[in-house]
């Protein structure tokens, strides 16, 4: 079945300029260095990554927020990022977004009501102006609130209900992505897997696909069925769930997931926790090579000279291995050991 979305070599630079007057350009902060990926009908693809790494810019990349430097969005063959007028909107009607701050994110002066209704203004074809306060209704039950609360204003209701409420408006259009950017990051603990359960029911019930954007690998792990592994603005590794938290081969992946808290004590007593030195290079001065090297206990010469591709490890290309996936490594196949007086350190 071919991809419903296709992502290819995206990139978003912004440039950095001095002067008032007179500007120059004296760099370019590298939000987005190449990323590609592909989302299937049906499929939740997540995308981790430290705070700064570049997933969100992705997201507004993907629902046409932001114009990317290069770089091709597929959507069913075509290609959005050259689309505008008319034909944007058609879009746009098919991939909305949830965002990361139910607080910010709904007009405190519209009603709940007004606020999930409010994109039948934008696309009056998708309800008759006369069955769309029914229409709000029934997505106000759909997402688990009361509809008799339609005249409620968002300070009314709690940050998990906000968040419904978001959701609410995103599925108004009925489309076939969403793109949901750090969507319980905001919320209790006690909130997020109510969130993350409806949303995987309303999956089950529209048939959607999801760009599921987060830091949280355990929240990542009880939705996805592919995950993307994003650094300095790159994916390093990409594989399915079990392919990801089975046997990481890159790195970076690697010591996130050492760093996943583990309810099973023994589990965590054997388990190696990996630490790594120093900061995430900024995104204006990323080093030559792999991006990853500065902070890296596997870095050698040719680190420093080759951007590795994202691809099968030639070692485990023919073999039946939960390793058998892509990572930007050159050295993947190499087992997670950090000798002492390199970068990464074990704790």
């Amino acid at each position: 079945m071919p991809p419903l979305l296709e992502v290819r070599d995206l990139v978003k630079h912004y440039p950095l300029t001095r002067g008032v007057l007179f500007k120059k350009q004296i760099g370019a902060v590298r939000a987005v260095d190449g990323v590609s990926f592909a989302l299937h009908p049906g499929e939740t693809l997540g995308i981790v990554g430290e705070s700064g790494c570049g997933k969100s810019t992705v997201a507004r990349m993907l629902v046409s927020l932001e114009r990317p430097t290069s770089g091709r969005i597929l959507y069913k063959g075509e290609d959005i990022t050259r689309l505008s007028g008319r034909a944007l909107k058609a879009v746009r009607r098919n991939i909305q977004m949830v965002f990361q701050d139910p607080y910010t994110s709904l007009n405190p002066r519209m009603t709940v009501g007004d606020i999930i209704g409010e994109p039948f203004e934008i696309h009056p074809e998708v309800a008759p102006r006369g069955d769309r306060r029914r229409r709000v209704r029934e997505l106000l039950e759909v997402v688990g609130l009361n509809p008799e609360h339609i005249n409620r204003y968002p300070h009314q209701f709690s940050g998990g209900q906000r968040q419904r409420v978001g959701i609410a408006r995103a599925l108004a259009l009925r489309p076939e992505i969403i793109v949901a950017d750090e969507p319980v990051s905001a919320l209790d603990v006690s909130v997020q897997a109510q969130v993350v359960n409806l949303l995987q029911g309303l999956q089950d019930e529209f048939g959607l696909s999801y760009v599921f954007i987060a830091h949280d690998l355990s929240v990542v792990r009880h939705i996805s069925d592919r995950v993307g592994v994003m650094y300095l603005g790159r994916i390093v590794e990409t594989a399915t769930d079990t392919g990801i938290y089975d046997r990481p081969t890159h790195p970076y992946t690697q010591a996130l997931l050492s760093a996943v808290p583990v309810p099973d004590p023994d589990a965590r007593e054997r388990r190696e926790r990996i630490l790594l030195a120093g900061d995430v290079p900024s995104p204006t001065g990323v080093p030559s090579g792999c991006g990853f090297r500065t902070r890296c206990w596997k870095a050698r010469e040719r680190c420093a000279l080759e951007v590795p591709e994202l691809a099968v490890p030639a070692a485990f290309r023919d073999a039946d291995t939960p390793a058998r996936h892509p990572s930007a490594c050159h050295f993947a196949q190499e087992r997670q050991v950090v000798p002492a007086g390199t970068p990464g350190q074990m704790g």
